[in-house]
């Protein structure tokens, strides 16, 4: 795997048929979920966006296994219940695979907040940080992290603007969200769960 600032390789079943989501610059691109299995057997399911040329060319179908490489991106949504940081990964290439699950990100941005360090409710250490990692044309991808034992204590000791490289897994989580009229509603965060993470200059 080739190294950048911004690359994920994933492996995993096509969990819904691709679905038309935007034109830009004359190219269609289309959304699906790939479901990528962790050792644990927790089952990740992840936003993909790739060009109907990609798709076309992979011939893929619900319920087969393909191989995608790309980055992560994130998008602001405004609905009427507020903003919303949505998490995607930007297909570069898509080829149909017979390999095992497969979940690499690889990272090098700066913290842009104070990351925050806890523990959770069985002891084990965490800690939480936002990454902004550029991109072309003067964009930048916010991409939530979580870092946990000795790692979570070297990060939790950075301050914004550090800058850091790291190597993990992008995974998916329900939670359930108060709406301001009472009731709720199931979302789905998406987060870097990083592996290791290390400081790294300009």
């Amino acid at each position: 795997m080739e190294y950048i600032d911004n690359q994920i390789r994933l492996c995993g079943t096509l969990e819904s048929a691709p679905v038309f989501s935007h034109e830009n610059h004359g190219r269609r691109f289309y959304s699906f979920c790939l479901g990528v299995e962790r050792l644990s057997g927790t089952l990740d399911r992840l936003r993909v966006l790739a060009d109907w040329s990609l798709l076309e060319a992979a011939d893929c179908a619900w319920g087969e296994r393909v191989l995608v490489t790309g980055q992560v991106r994130s998008y602001n949504q405004v609905t009427e219940t507020g903003r919303h940081l949505l998490i995607s990964v930007y297909a570069e290439t898509l080829e149909l695979s017979d390999g095992e699950p497969e979940d690499l990100v690889i990272l090098t941005g700066a913290l842009c907040r104070d990351p925050v360090y806890r523990r959770t409710p069985l002891g084990r250490e965490i800690c939480d940080g936002m990454l902004a990692v550029n991109r072309s044309y003067r964009r930048t991808d916010y991409l939530p992290c979580i870092f946990w034992g000795r790692t979570a204590r070297r990060i939790a000791a950075l301050s914004a603007g550090a800058r850091i490289t790291l190597t993990g897994r992008l995974q998916s989580r329900e939670y359930t969200k108060l709406l301001p009229d009472g009731g709720t509603e199931t979302r789905t965060a998406y987060e870097i769960s990083a592996v290791s993470a290390e400081l790294t200059q300009d």
